[in-house]
């Protein structure tokens, strides 16, 4: 996450050699056929065709410097040579986009898909005419697709509290993904871990001593948060492991346990609102927010990343939050739906339809 580029590439082409050896006999291409690729790259990129793109800056922790400004399939492709693995990228996909292009591929009636993972961002289907910055030939459908890399929002009516704005600015992009800081799997549990530790130092939560440990960055990871939050035992048992476990704070009583637990309900519950926000604001720029003259459209919205797929009171927040924004009525005719390893499913069928054989016929 922090090396060379040509270390991180190396690393992928790598484990796809791997993957490769690994698979029977029967999927391997006729000979002279060269192996077609879907390569879902979950970053900002300027895309400069349906395979290539440069980043534009990582986030979610990576920071490599001597890949922003490069061409990602470029610098893949390199790494794919030097080991004699012979693949080209058919497809340079964001993983929203990947989701979107799954869901869409499965029903007509997905217009928008979200990634709630490490990091999260949207992509939905826009109407050409309604995109200002688009000075090209017009789609022959009409539509096109946005990738919003709304993890990057940020406005002065966001809910900052002094723990994201000190999360900010010691992060490694200060100032960027500010969205992405609020809700998504990289940073609820370190938000919980900087009001714990304030809670240690100005109110003695934790006995007259603070725990040595609550001071270190990101060491409260959120599938930690998670079972905390999911604790359903009597007296908290999983809450007091996790604490003892992780920041080695050991003999808490049942209302500490309580309180850690209120915390969790109160950073995730604010994500996952956020997040429901995000939705309607999409459905709102599309019509899609109220129903006209009874007429029932659905809007299917594709949703995957582990943070949406695994922390259930998270998941349960934000579709009641959406139903709660819509209302009665609006509400039945929108579904989110969780589309497992979307993006991976997305950029394979991208590829496919991108495939330099198509057409010719299997001899």
């Amino acid at each position: 996450m922090t090396g060379s580029s040509e270390g991180l590439f190396d690393f992928i082409a790598a484990a796809l050699a791997k993957f490769v050896e690994s698979e029977p006999e029967g999927f391997h291409p006729p000979p002279g056929r060269q192996r077609e690729l879907g390569f879902t790259f979950s970053f900002p990129v300027k895309q400069t065709s349906i395979a290539s793109g440069t980043l534009i800056k990582w986030t979610k922790g990576f920071s490599i410097d001597d890949t922003v400004g490069e061409d990602v399939v470029g610098e893949l492709t390199k790494s794919l040579e030097k080991i004699g693995l012979d693949m080209r990228v058919a497809a340079l996909v964001n993983d929203t986009i990947g989701t979107l292009a799954g869901g869409r591929f499965y029903n007509q009636d997905v217009i928008a898909a979200v990634i709630l993972g490490t990091g999260t961002n949207a992509a939905y289907v826009e109407h050409a005419h309604a995109i200002p910055k688009w000075h090209g030939l017009m789609p022959k459908s009409g539509d096109m697709v946005i990738n919003m890399e709304w993890g990057n929002f940020r406005s002065s009516h966001l809910p900052l509290t002094e723990y994201d704005q000190d999360l900010d600015a010691e992060s490694l992009n200060p100032g960027e993904q500010i969205f992405e800081k609020l809700l998504s799997g990289m940073y609820l549990g370190e938000i919980v871990r900087r009001a714990l530790l304030k809670m240690a130092e100005e109110a003695e939560f934790f006995g007259d001593t603070v725990p040595p440990k609550l001071k270190i960055p990101f060491i409260l990871r959120t599938p930690d948060m998670s079972s905390m939050h999911h604790d359903t035992t009597p007296d908290l048992k999983e809450v007091g492991s996790k604490l003892r476990d992780i920041l080695e704070i050991s003999n808490t009583s049942l209302k500490m346990r309580k309180i850690v637990v209120e915390l969790c309900d109160i950073v995730a519950s604010r994500g996952a609102r956020l997040a429901a926000a995000g939705i309607l604001g999409i459905l709102k720029k599309l019509g899609r927010d109220t129903v006209k003259g009874g007429e029932k459209q659905k809007s299917v919205i594709a949703l995957d990343g582990g943070l949406f797929e695994h922390y259930t009171k998270f998941r349960v927040c934000l579709e009641d939050t959406l139903k709660e924004l819509l209302g009665d009525e609006a509400a039945e005719t929108v579904v989110v739906e969780h589309a497992n390893d979307g993006s991976g499913i997305g950029a394979a069928l991208l590829a496919a339809s991108h495939s330099q054989y198509l057409g010719v016929e299997e001899s």
